[in-house]
């Protein structure tokens, strides 16, 4: 017998998730990336979380949605102005489950009805093909130094296709 999906709750970021969604965003690196980056550059891409008061800061400048599971946060994703996917992590725990692709979901509703007519994102290698399988199409790819070290992504883009039959944007009230 089968097991029936996990269900996600969606709901806006509050102050007090930061010190979670850090370590929501280490684990995934940490975990999730080695088949596409060493050691030292997933160091390198941690360095991005280890001032918690600018991670904090960064995260208050976008508007950043949080997926939970039994109230807890287990995964989260930016929005930075209306057409940039900024962030997206998932604990290792619950990747592969459908997390991630709640919170693009989400996402790319909120962007259109922002007025976004595409959406972009600098994808890791990782995350590559769940963007490329959501419809993402590779633009260039870029390397950024960082401590170092340099780390590869893909800047991909989607046409965000307006449609009546959409349906309202999520709900993303506390649940």
């Amino acid at each position: 017998m089968g097991h029936a999906p996990p269900q996600f709750g969606l709901r806006p970021m509050l102050p007090d998730d930061v010190p979670v969604l850090r370590a929501i965003f280490a684990a995934s690196v940490e975990e999730l990336t080695g088949d596409d980056y060493s050691v030292e550059q997933q160091e390198a891409w941690l360095s991005a979380i280890a001032d918690e008061e600018a991670f904090a800061e960064r995260l208050g400048r976008e508007l950043v949605l949080v997926a939970t599971l039994e109230g807890s946060p287990i995964a989260f994703a930016a929005l930075r102005g209306t057409d940039e996917i900024d962030l997206l992590y998932v604990h290792p725990s619950v990747a592969r489950q459908g997390a991630a692709t709640k919170l693009v979901d989400a996402l790319e509703k909120l962007a259109a009805g922002r007025g976004a007519t595409k959406l972009t994102t600098d994808a890791s290698d990782t995350a590559r093909e769940f963007f490329e399988a959501r419809g993402y199409v590779a633009q260039h790819r870029n390397t950024v130094l960082r401590d170092d070290e340099w780390l590869s992504n893909t800047t991909m883009t989607k046409e965000l296709v307006a449609s009546p039959d959409a349906g309202p944007a999520p709900d993303i009230r506390r649940q």
